[in-house]
């Protein structure tokens, strides 16, 4: 029998089972506190759009006035409901992440603690908003980490494998190639690594029939740090921060860094450039200073760039301003309060 004829007798055997299923795509009316909806009926067929207010004091629970719910195969867009004006929808926050709620709203009060997604960073370390009276207050920020990469450099004759695309990485991440046919690398290692902002350089892929020549690069591929060993002492640092392909140093007070905080590990058991912890501040001795007319009980450290005051032994509340300067001390006469305050001491 032909299929066609075939599907039509068995509609008309079967006309229950044709109803059931334009029923299973039709919608109930919604049930709506604190308000109306239009057109009014008791069912809905598939893709009909009915609109809805609410009631002084009252909001939808999506943007606007009034709102527009869609009979979707069964189910509505979204429940048409109505909540108190004080409470708040959810906040937009471009790459961040936070619990959301069931019910698509949030009380008034209600706080909100977020996590930026990997290579962004809380501007100014806030992770929390709260609903105030329906709108958010202190809404966080997420920004690009100045540690994060952004997409990994082309590598010629090479694809990215086991790694969908992506504008952002965090720092630390580690992607792998792979050499098209006729191209090989050198050596095991065929990744590289974010670290500090920057992806590293991995060996180059070459053709096959040079594959044998010594590649300087490839001797000097990035590795993890327990290849190298013991961390590496920097004088007047400490270490901060320790990822599995570098360590992060930060030096003491009054001593200021010179070349980079962050230090790699290079296949060949070395370490990259280690940073320096120069100098920045100035002593000031009471042995040394003790006829120049102020009083100092001990030594003194001040920062490079930075003033501190001593009384004067006479007259009475008059003072010297001592400031370090490029790790010379220099200091004013004798001056009284007020004349320090206006910057008129010399």
């Amino acid at each position: 029998m032909n299929m066609r004829y075939l599907g039509l007798v068995l509609l008309i055997w079967f006309p229950g089972v044709l109803h059931a299923q334009i029923a299973a795509q039709s919608c109930s009316a919604p049930k709506l506190d604190g308000g109306f909806f239009a057109p009014k009926q008791e069912t809905y067929s598939h893709g009909t759009e009915l609109s809805y207010t609410c009631d002084t004091g009252r909001k939808p629970v999506v943007k606007g006035w009034w709102a527009t719910s869609t009979c979707q195969t069964g189910k509505w867009s979204h429940t048409p409901q109505c909540i108190d004006e004080a409470a708040c929808l959810p906040p937009e926050m471009p790459n961040a992440k936070y619990t959301e709620n069931q019910n698509g709203w949030y009380e008034d009060g209600h706080i909100i603690r977020i996590t930026c997604d990997k290579g962004y960073e809380p501007k100014g370390q806030d992770v929390t908003a709260i609903c105030i009276n329906g709108t958010w207050f202190s809404v966080p920020v997420c920004e690009k980490s100045i540690l994060a990469c952004g997409e990994p450099p082309k590598i010629p004759h090479a694809v990215i494998i086991h790694q969908r695309y992506q504008e952002m990485f965090a720092v630390d991440s580690e992607v792998q190639y792979e050499c098209e046919d006729g191209y090989t690398v050198e050596g095991a290692e065929k990744s590289i690594f974010c670290i500090a902002g920057t992806w590293t350089k991995g060996p180059p892929c070459r053709s096959s029939a040079t594959s044998g020549s010594n590649d300087r690069d490839s001797q000097r591929a990035f590795m993890s740090i327990d290849h190298c060993g013991e961390h590496p002492n920097v004088p007047n640092s400490d270490v901060v921060q320790v990822n599995r392909m570098s360590l992060k140093y930060q030096c003491n007070s009054f001593y200021t860094q010179v070349g980079s905080d962050t230090v790699t590990c290079y296949s060949d058991g070395s370490w990259s450039d280690l940073p320096i912890c120069k100098e920045a501040f100035c002593v000031v001795d009471h042995t040394r200073y003790r006829w120049d007319n102020f009083q100092l009980s001990g030594v003194e450290y001040i920062k490079d760039g930075e003033k501190k005051t001593f009384p004067c032994t006479y007259p009475s509340n008059w003072s010297r301003v001592f400031q370090c300067i490029n790790g010379r001390i220099h200091y004013t006469s004798c001056c009284h309060y007020y004349d320090i305050q206006r910057g008129l001491c010399r």
